[in-house]
């Protein structure tokens, strides 16, 4: 039987209604690389479950809140990437394509997904939406899929690695945070757009990179995701030096949930600071993520800005994650197809995320 062209994109999912909202919890907390405590492993899931449960209701609200029908625009985000990412195929290579989506957390359930569009060959591309390791997304990514197929996706064809560190990815995010800065992008592209505006004096305006928090356990036991997201940045900024950018740049972290310690600074706390430093124009671009949902126009969009308001920051922009940007989704499309023409051989997880093979955490037998 001839194989099909595919690409599936992963990503960690949201509910797409509200009766989805316990399943897409329990998912999250149940995972031991996304609730990683030094419990007994019984004892952490049913606690991880109990969590869930409770934390639904309270979750609803903020769902309702955003418009999307009592759930996340992820997952339907995620579809118009894989289409859009397909068509790109189909340009570069002449062939035809075929683009799916799987989540990590609620549905569609990469856990039930076909096993025949999980098994990485040069026809089938599985692409986890991370430009950065950690263990909380591509470990655990990657753990389910073996699961599922017996073999570790990292490093074999097919398999499209952390993306952050590509020159064709910097260039599209680099392009887009101008794009928004002058007023160019398409607004029809974008969710929640109708504030977007050209932003004058653009050149010196300060600059949040904020990205998705995670527990300092993780760092300790050898995650470089906090590294990973500062070079990033650092990519950044010298690129819109390079087109007249001369504003300043800070990195800060969001979305911290729960008593333990978490990498910092937090961006309500960098916030705050640049208020009361007496900096009155602000944009934040939301660093670790690919595609607007809770955390970009909840979180960042209305939170934040409120935040940023209550300490003297008089302008504040959203700059929207990629989504279906024309420039993101080539860059995208080619590192996709990349990953089908060499045997990769890295292992990420001990070289990015720790590397416990006892545990169980890490197949690889790589020395």
């Amino acid at each position: 039987m001839e194989l099909k062209n595919r690409i599936l994109l992963v990503n960690l999912g949201g509910p797409r209604n509200t009766s989805e909202i316990e399943k897409f919890l329990i998912d999250l907390f149940e995972d031991p690389y996304v609730f990683d405590l030094p419990l007994p492993e019984w004892i952490r899931k049913a606690l991880g479950r109990w969590i869930a449960k409770r934390r639904a209701p309270k979750v609803a609200k903020t769902y309702e809140s955003m418009g999307f029908g009592g759930g996340s625009p992820l997952v339907s985000e995620t579809q118009k990437q894989a289409q859009a990412i397909a068509i790109a195929l189909e340009k570069i290579t002449g062939e035809d394509w075929e683009g799916d989506v799987a989540m990590t957390c609620g549905y569609p359930d990469i856990r039930t997904f076909d096993v025949e569009r999980l098994t990485p060959t040069k026809r089938n591309i599985l692409l986890p939406l991370y430009p950065h390791f950690s263990r909380s997304t591509v470990l655990s990514t990657a753990k389910l899929v073996e699961q599922t197929v017996q073999v570790c996706p990292i490093g074999k064809e097919g398999w499209v690695p952390p993306f952050h560190a590509s020159p064709e990815y910097l260039e599209a995010i680099r392009d887009l945070i101008l794009d928004f800065f002058q007023g160019r992008l398409n607004k029809k592209e974008f969710l929640h757009s109708d504030s977007f505006q050209a932003v004058s004096n653009w050149e010196t305006i300060d600059l949040v990179f904020s990205a998705h928090g995670i527990p300092m356990r993780l760092i300790q036991k050898g995650d470089r995701y906090r590294e990973e997201i500062e070079t990033n940045a650092e990519n950044l900024k010298r690129l819109l030096r390079e087109k007249g950018f001369q504003g300043k740049c800070h990195v800060s972290f969001q979305s911290r949930v729960g008593p333990s310690k978490w990498t910092e600074p937090n961006t309500i706390h960098k916030l705050e600071e640049l208020g009361k430093n007496g900096v009155k124009r602000v944009a934040v671009y939301p660093i670790s993520f690919v595609g607007d949902h809770l955390e970009t126009l909840e979180e960042i969009g209305e939170q934040l800005k409120e935040i940023a308001h209550e300490n003297g920051i008089t302008e504040y922009f959203r700059i929207p994650a990629p989504g279906i940007y024309g420039k993101f989704i080539e860059a995208i499309a080619k590192l996709s197809l990349e990953s089908t023409r060499l045997q990769k051989q890295e292992c990420i997880c001990k070289q990015r995320g720790g590397y416990i093979p006892k545990t169980g955490e890490c197949s690889a037998q790589r020395a």
